[in-house]
């Protein structure tokens, strides 16, 4: 199935030519749950769904046709595409990923916020939090939950243990460095700045 346009792209034109207005694609494989979501947004004056597709390949195909500010990705559309996050913010570095995903467990969910998503929620959100969660990710912030916060910051801690371990190199380049404070910032974690620099060689 190609990917979907949500409305006419006359209508289409002249709706997303309205200063403040998200542009979302929605990619899932259930496109009943695709008309759900497109039924929430349409309640929001600020919310366009501009596009919608059932799988990576058509995602990619409404990116490259659609100015997108946001997409609402299903995380089982990953599977089996280790690089699928990183090939589309190359391909298109503004947009703002944020997957669905049915379960959450740790490893999956510090990779994907190192990869570059820059929100994780669950498909049983309720229609005002998703609203408040693509608002907030348009406007710059990331999403995080107090669980994956945790996670975030053990994974952090044990890449600092193996920098000072004489048996281990370093993993993290200076930029993913970065990349973590920012995100540890963006969620409100409160340390001293100086207990979230990497240690000096």
């Amino acid at each position: 199935m190609d990917f979907l346009e949500d409305t006419p792209e006359s209508d289409a034109v002249d709706q997303l030519a309205k200063p403040g207005v998200v542009r979302i694609i929605l990619a899932d494989s259930q496109a009943i749950y695709r008309v759900g979501i497109r039924k929430i947004f349409a309640l929001e004056d600020d919310l366009r769904v501009v596009a919608q597709a059932d799988s990576m390949e058509n995602l990619r195909a409404a990116i490259d046709r659609y100015p997108t500010d946001v997409v609402l990705l299903e995380g089982a559309l990953l599977t089996g595409s280790p690089n699928a996050i990183p090939d589309i913010l190359r391909a298109a570095p503004d947009i703002k990923l944020i997957i669905q995903a049915v379960t959450a467990d740790e490893a999956h969910t510090v990779e994907l916020y190192r990869k570059g998503v820059r929100g994780i929620i669950s498909r049983s959100i309720s229609p005002d939090l998703l609203v408040r969660c693509v608002r907030r990710i348009a406007a710059g912030e990331t999403w995080i939950d107090n669980q994956s916060v945790n996670w975030v910051i053990e994974a952090y801690r044990a890449q600092a243990a193996a920098l000072v371990s004489p048996k281990t190199q370093p993993r993290l380049s200076p930029r993913r460095w970065r990349s973590l404070r920012a995100l540890l910032r963006a969620s409100g974690t409160r340390r001293s700045p100086s207990s979230w620099e990497p240690p000096s060689k």
